[in-house]
């Protein structure tokens, strides 16, 4: 079912800084790849800035990192690649010290990454960070665009940034509903609409919640988001209205250690889903596997095994084209490894 065509850092141990994390990949229309990530003296630090690189794909051969985004004394996180429907590309990335005080900005490149145009806000005056916080948003069948989202302050909560102009302009969904353990805030016992497996959702989340969707469209308007929690497990919601509303979030049997996690459906149906299969909140970063649903997510299929060593080896990205797909993450917060394979069903 698995064929590995490639499997390749992005660049060597001669980089132009000492730590790397939260990659993004998108495949251009000429099949070459590019990947971004931020990278510095380690996370959180002021001199962490935004990094990109270009694999050719007829040279099979990634270019030297070239810093895209950077803002003197203020750290960079989380890049997210978008290929939109007109054909621009657009860069999302997070600036801030504190994680509750993001501002996300964006640049656009209408040559495939070659330049880019100056940094904006996403949404002007926001404070705690709009639009994609770490993977990939996802054009629906009407042409809306949605952009995964979450916040971090007290308790973690999830929703969707919604664009009808090819991102121009953004309005959020209502927060993913969530029953918190007896030390948070409890929401309605009512998911709120059909298709949600209300048996499971009765379970109270221990931590703080969850954060960092990805998101797939199985039929027009019918949207489905899996995220990253506290609870040893990946939750789940569904929304019946193209992302406006959505249910009570409910676990899935998939183990996750409160590290990111990466989906996308293919052409053909299938999902492609990488995590690190560890059911501990804040657990090992490792084994990091890839997994396949013919069943819209209900169940999971042989998995992959790309890293089981000790180290992390996490916050992947996954992007499909054709037949293929590739798969981008952190190695031992060190290098960036991308996997190039064939899905044969």
């Amino acid at each position: 079912m698995y064929e590995v065509v490639f499997r390749e850092f992005l660049f060597n141990n001669e980089r132009p800084f000492n730590s790397c994390h939260a990659s993004t990949l998108v495949v251009l229309g000429n099949g070459d790849l590019l990947a971004a990530w931020f990278g510095g003296s380690q996370e959180g630090a002021s001199d962490v800035a935004i990094w990109l690189s270009r694999r050719d794909h007829a040279a099979q051969k990634w270019g030297l990192p070239l810093k895209v985004a950077d803002k003197l004394g203020v750290p960079h996180w989380n890049p997210v690649l978008f290929h939109n429907q007109d054909g621009t590309l657009l860069l999302f990335y997070k600036v801030g010290h504190q994680i509750s005080k993001w501002q996300t900005f964006v640049k656009s490149s209408n040559d495939g990454g070659l330049s880019w145009t100056k940094a904006l806000e996403l949404v002007p005056g926001d404070c705690g960070g709009r639009g994609p916080v770490r993977s990939k948003p996802i054009a629906l069948a009407n042409g809306t665009v949605l952009a995964p989202a979450s916040i971090e302050n007290d308790h973690w909560n999830a929703f969707v940034d919604i664009s009808h102009d090819s991102g121009l302009t953004w309005d959020k969904s209502e927060m993913v509903p969530l029953k918190r353990s007896a030390s948070g805030t409890s929401a309605p016992d009512n998911p709120g609409q059909a298709g949600c497996e209300t048996g499971k959702a009765q379970k109270r989340i221990r931590g703080k919640g969850v954060i960092q969707p990805t998101l797939w469209e199985s039929e027009p308007g019918q949207v489905h988001m899996l995220l990253r929690s506290t609870e040893g497990v990946v939750y789940r919601s569904d929304s019946a209205d193209g992302g406006k509303t959505w249910c009570l979030a409910y676990p899935t049997e998939l183990p996750n250690n409160n590290s990111g996690i990466d989906l996308v459906k293919l052409h053909s149906g299938l999902l492609a889903l990488v995590y690190n299969p560890v059911g501990i909140n804040w657990g090992p970063r490792t084994p990091l596997v890839l997994a396949l649903s013919c069943d819209n997510g209900v169940s999971w299929g042989k998995k992959l095994v790309l890293e089981d060593d000790e180290g992390e080896y996490s916050y992947p990205a996954v992007v499909s084209s054709g037949d293929m797909v590739y798969i981008t993450y952190t190695w031992r917060r060190e290098r960036i490894c991308c996997w190039g394979l064939k899905i044969n069903e």
